[in-house]
């Protein structure tokens, strides 16, 4: 065993479990069902994190929805700076429709304040968000998630899509790293 894998860091407690996750993706489509009932919603997953929601929420919509994909990225080595760079755009336009931004975690909200800029530039007939956790730190105030799955303590976590360098995210519950 390498000196690395022996300190890298491992998931430890459980902040989300995996039953709590299956009911807040029920309790999320619901609304999200509900109030996009008369419409085609069109979800875009911020990659890679969300992967893991974005396929348990759009299971559990009793609307039609279509999907697209956004990669982004800090530019450069400044991860705190707000500026990031995109890294795999949309492939369809999102003018007149009615989209709905899928995130697995809602952090400083630096990089989710930069997307909702970018793409209401695009012309979306509305546009809201959904974040399977917040963290309890400061954001802007135009970064509040419309549909929040849970909230957490502002700390490094795992499992459920998210990583730490392309780690933990097969684990079905969500753990705080360390």
């Amino acid at each position: 065993m390498s000196m690395a894998a022996q300190t890298d860091p491992i998931p430890g407690e459980v902040l989300v479990d995996e039953a709590t996750i299956h009911a807040e993706v029920a309790r999320l489509a619901a609304q999200i069902s509900s109030d996009y009932a008369d419409k085609r919603l069109h979800l875009i997953s911020v990659l890679k994190g969300s992967t893991v929601f974005l396929a348990d929420l759009m299971r559990a919509l009793t609307i039609p929805v279509t999907v697209d994909f956004i990669s982004i990225g800090p530019y450069g080595q400044v991860t705190m700076s707000g500026v990031v760079r995109i890294r795999k755009d949309l492939d369809e336009s999102i003018e007149a429709k009615d989209v709905l931004v899928v995130e697995g975690v809602c952090a400083s909200g630096l990089t989710l304040s930069y997307l909702l800029r970018n793409f209401q530039t695009r012309n979306p007939a509305s546009l809201r968000v959904c974040a399977f956790l917040t963290k309890r730190c400061q954001r802007p105030p135009d970064v509040r998630p419309d549909y929040v799955g849970h909230e957490i303590p502002d700390v490094f976590v795992v499992g459920y899509g998210l990583d730490w360098e392309e780690r933990y995210r097969n684990l079905p519950y969500i753990a705080r790293l360390g």
